[in-house]
């Protein structure tokens, strides 16, 4: 599987420049998935619901359907890769876009933005591959300009080597 982590810390970016990359590739006809990696523990479900309860009781995988979605509750410790459990969902992307997961096993490129005002990640970690950014900054990483989701997208790929 190709995967990417978009990284970067809060209010630079990071959903909203995966939402035009997630555009870009499917206008180009890529199949692309998506990972959002909360550091933060926080209940998925809600208390209370049909599907929180069956979860709670110890059903494995608990999971509910509408006419239109179907979302799948998987248990996970803490340790443990999210991807080796939900691989199988992922078998027909050509590419899974992973926001955060900072320990994550993946290529890395971060999000930044100067007017957040906030120490790049880059600086504290040397498995950062590229930076994102509109703004200047001082660093030997390749910088690509947010503004060309179009070039992103391209360099995301050659990383990732999806052809």
């Amino acid at each position: 599987m190709k995967m990417i982590h978009i990284l970067g810390r809060q209010n630079n970016g990071k959903t909203t420049l995966i939402v035009d990359l997630v555009q870009e590739f499917t206008i180009r006809g890529i199949r692309v998935g998506t990972l959002k990696h909360s550091s933060h523990e926080h209940e998925l479900d809600r208390p209370g619901k049909d599907s929180y309860l069956h979860r709670k009781a110890g059903a494995c995988p608990a999971a509910i359907a509408t006419k239109e979605m179907i979302a799948v509750y998987i248990p996970k410790k803490p340790e443990e890769n999210p991807f080796d459990k939900i691989e199988p969902l992922f078998h027909h992307t050509d590419l899974v876009l992973v926001e955060g997961y900072l320990s994550g096993p993946w290529k890395k490129v971060e999000v930044w933005r100067k007017s957040v005002n906030t120490v790049p990640i880059f600086f504290e970690r040397k498995d950062i591959e590229a930076v994102i950014s509109d703004d200047n900054i001082e660093t030997t990483l390749p910088v690509w300009p947010r503004k060309d989701i179009s070039f992103i997208a391209d360099e995301i790929l050659k990383m990732a080597e999806v052809k």
